[in-house]
């Protein structure tokens, strides 16, 4: 037995020793919203919905840009065999055949450049339905965003709850521990003088062997979480973090479901992206119908074009208007529509659904949130049930009314109950979270 405590003994001291070597060298003090603060700057989703953002807003700049006159340059310069050229430039006196000249030009080589200018006036309306469509997936590609920051708020606040309840595991545990190990100091000094059999003892010993398992595998799971929440603020993976968890609190007062469902329709990012997203199926379906029409543009051009010894051509310039119609579209246009409608059929059909899914989840968050509260009252009634308990059969004992095994399962049941309250007030934190966020409200509650 004496070997066996010595050997635990060892292990808790290498463990302490591993955890302060792990730990000890930076040391950080925490509150909710500086983790908040962190997680969005370092969040790598977040740069990723920078990214689509910024490519949405190219492609209304692409749209815009449209409007403007295309232009092109184009020039070649050629080299020439020994052509044949005959040039029948006069007639002979007569009125018979015409002369030819006496000797051939005999170019090498051909120069031209060509320089065209076309503005568009009217294009079916195609460029501007193409500029609005552009516009509402930009504003679409911003909401994703700010939803995509509801949910890396929400990921952390869970986050810092596990950190939370696994360092008020590890506090209870060792309290516990403690307690177990002064109560076994008392059983030994019993079994010495005779006055406690010794499986009383062991009884007693073996729940101290439990208790620092427990306390093991609470500080193990404390480290875990506390790597992970580095990892997600982008902090060095070897900080402690100290919770600040004045601020962790839920409260006691809620709306009817009613009106946080009514605010989730109205304040969801992800359902006002959906309706954008429709806006421009609706959009594109009018620059799809545009294409019966014809287009009409303003063009300009310049040629100059040399052939030494031949043709010499300069300060050509031209200006016009140009039409162009495809008659085809008259018979192909009307897929083309039939598809574009089908398209904002589905959005629309995806954003109704969207709506319900909200108000399920907004009625599920608010039932959880309830069940949380609740949960609350019961376990604080359980922990002075628990406590009560242990001081009855505490009595009992000390009286050899009671056995050691009843004592020791009152002080197992004691420390359950305070670990599922302490959990029960942090998980509370988290479900009324979740209905904001599910209300559409979390974004505006927690980063202010």
């Amino acid at each position: 037995m004496k070997h066996r405590r010595l050997m635990t003994a060892v292990g808790c001291l290498f463990f302490t020793l591993f955890a302060s070597g792990v730990f000890a060298q930076q040391q950080k003090t925490l509150s909710l919203q500086e983790a908040i603060n962190l997680s969005l700057k370092n969040s790598k989703q977040l740069k990723s919905s920078q990214a689509k953002i910024e490519e949405a807003t190219a492609a209304l700049k692409e749209a815009v840009e449209r409007k403007l006159p295309d232009a092109s340059v184009s020039g070649s310069y050629l080299r020439l065999n020994s052509p044949n050229v005959d040039l029948k430039t006069k007639k002979d006196n007569s009125g018979g055949t015409p002369a030819t000249t006496t000797e051939s030009p005999k170019p090498s080589q051909a120069m031209y450049g060509i320089a065209n200018v076309s503005l568009p006036i009217f294009s079916g309306f195609r460029i501007k339905y193409g500029i609005e469509s552009a516009r509402y997936l930009e504003q679409a590609a911003k909401l994703d965003a700010e939803n995509d920051q509801e949910e890396i708020i929400l990921n952390t606040i869970d986050a810092y709850n596990n950190l939370y309840k696994a360092y008020a595991a590890v506090e209870l545990v060792d309290s516990s521990l403690q307690s177990a190990r002064e109560r076994a100091g008392q059983f030994r000094n019993l079994e010495k003088n005779g006055l406690l059999p010794r499986n009383e003892l062991l009884k007693s010993e073996l729940q101290v062997s439990n208790t620092e398992l427990s306390l093991l595998d609470a500080q193990n799971n404390w480290q875990l979480a506390n790597i992970n929440m580095d990892l997600m603020l982008g902090l060095p993976e070897n900080t402690e973090l100290q919770l600040d968890t004045a601020a962790f609190q839920a409260p006691r007062e809620l709306k009817q479901v009613a009106e946080y469902v009514q605010l989730g329709l109205q304040n969801r990012k992800d359902l006002s992206a959906v309706s954008y997203r429709k806006k421009a199926a609706a959009t594109a379906v009018k620059a799809t119908e545009g294409e019966k029409y014809p287009g009409l543009a303003l063009s300009g051009g310049y040629v100059a074009l040399n052939v030494p010894g031949v043709l010499t051509v300069t300060n050509a310039v031209n200006i016009g208007l140009g039409v162009q119609y495809s008659i085809s579209s008259l018979w192909k246009n009307k897929a083309k529509v039939q598809q574009a409608q089908a398209r904002e059929k589905q959005i629309a059909a995806s954003e109704e659904l969207l709506g319900d899914a909200i108000r399920l989840e907004v009625n599920r968050a608010y039932q959880n949130y309830l069940l949380a509260q609740k949960r609350i009252d019961v376990l604080q009634n359980a922990i002075d049930q628990a406590t009560e308990n242990y001081r009855i059969i505490n009595n009992k004992y000390q009286n050899a009314l009671a056995t050691t095994t009843e004592l020791l399962d009152a002080d197992v049941a004691q420390l359950q109950a305070k670990l599922n309250y302490a959990f029960a007030k942090s998980d509370a934190v988290v479900a009324y979270d979740k209905l904001l966020q599910a209300a559409g409200l979390l974004q505006n509650t927690e980063t202010k």
